[in-house]
């Protein structure tokens, strides 16, 4: 349920020392600890499924698909920030509904294939709804940013009753997430004003880290098939020149028993 009252001021609360304020002040504390309590058990839901299924995956399985998971929540600070760039009214419901990325855990894999694989695990458990998917690796974003996005509903079960939280998962492979972690410091440094030259050194970086992947995709499986690669998937493996492998390719390897 949601908390009340629903008039949310987190500028005034940031800005007031706690000994300071009144006591509706203190009680809208109260109101976002909660608020935010919602979204830290829905981070800790999805962790421990994916935690679950990494778990799985050592003990009976010779590779596991997922290589880290952590999670994260947005301070006070960032979501005021965000309130005021999105033009969200100062209501409890409001910030739910507006801003969907309070919540978010980010999954790193090893190939492109396994970041496919875990999805279609986690989007397939019956207390999981996927709200909305963003494949910025099929469809990179123009500066180069490869991941994929999932909005995504898990249910929260509290003692007055069940909330529904949405939880941001970003999926990507080591190389995705070494570079979006260099392209984050780099526009950190220079806010908005960030050299040419560096933008086309990441942009350059972002493409050599997609032939790299599909490089080392293509390798794993040809180690783990042994030769048992069905001939025609086998000579895609030696003449596919993509960086990005297609949406075919890919569904082929899925159904591969490794």
């Amino acid at each position: 349920m949601d908390p009340t009252p629903t008039q949310l001021d987190l500028g005034r609360l940031l800005e007031r020392p706690r000994s300071d304020g009144p006591a509706e002040d203190e009680q809208q504390r109260q109101d976002f600890t909660r608020f935010m309590m919602r979204y830290q058990f829905g981070t800790e839901e999805i962790v421990t499924k994916l935690s679950i299924l990494r778990d799985e995956f050592a003990h009976l399985h010779d590779t596991s698909p997922i290589e880290q998971v952590t999670s994260r929540l947005k301070s006070a600070e960032s979501i005021v920030e965000k309130m005021t760039r999105k033009g969200c009214e100062k209501t409890f419901e409001s910030v739910a509904e507006r801003i969907t990325d309070i919540a978010g855990v980010r999954v790193t894999c090893s190939f492109v294939s396994d970041v496919y694989t875990v999805f279609d695990l986690l989007a397939g458990q019956s207390d999981v709804r996927v709200v909305e998917v963003r494949d910025y690796i099929a469809r990179p974003k123009p500066n180069g940013y490869r991941s994929l996005h999932a909005l995504i509903e898990v249910p929260v079960f509290l003692s007055d009753g069940e909330v529904p939280v949405l939880v941001e998962v970003q999926l990507r492979t080591i190389a995705m997430d070494f570079w979006a972690s260099l392209e984050h410091k780099i526009h950190y440094k220079y806010r908005e004003d960030v050299p040419q030259s560096l933008l086309d050194g990441l942009k350059d970086a972002a493409e050599r880290a997609c032939e790299l992947d599909a490089t080392m995709e293509r390798l794993h499986t040809e180690v783990k098939t042994a030769g048992e690669l069905p001939a025609e998937l086998k000579q895609d493996l030696t003449t596919h020149t993509s960086a990005i492998p297609d949406a075919d390719f890919v569904e082929r390897l899925r159904h591969i028993k490794l």
